[in-house]
């Protein structure tokens, strides 16, 4: 996949931050992935990543802003509002899968991620398959 998509994940757990790095940055190759620790102007740094995302992973359960609440930016932002935007959470309780796909999810990821089928459902999403990996 060389250096292709840029991504950009938000997670406050470092475990899984360093899970998506490891699998992102040494098993795809992949060149341009950011991951913010935090959510705090999420917006103004997400605006100044260069290049800009090709796709973003949110964490559900992070502060200030909750991934809910970082998604309807992203929706709002001309730079951002076509992207796919995915949702990791551990939680994948039926009711919460509704909330994400109507909140406006291309998809959910559940943690922890599936690492031999992850590179693959990355793929598909970037070719704009909505994915909703709830089997944890």
């Amino acid at each position: 996949m060389s250096d292709y998509p840029s991504v950009l994940y938000v997670e406050d757990d470092a475990r899984s931050a360093r899970i998506m790095r490891t699998l992102l940055v040494n098993s795809m190759g992949l060149r341009h992935v950011a991951i913010f620790e935090d959510s705090a102007d999420f917006i103004t740094r997400a605006e100044a990543l260069v290049p800009a995302p090709d796709v973003i992973f949110l964490d559900i359960h992070v502060t200030p802003l909750n991934g809910f609440e970082m998604l309807a930016l992203l929706r709002q932002h001309p730079s951002f509002a076509h992207l796919p935007i995915i949702a990791l959470t551990a939680s994948v309780m039926n009711e919460e899968i509704d909330q994400l796909r109507t909140a406006g999810f291309n998809g959910c990821f559940a943690k922890p991620l599936d690492m031999d089928h992850f590179p693959e459902q990355l793929e598909l999403v970037m070719n704009g398959h909505v994915f909703w990996n709830v089997m944890g």
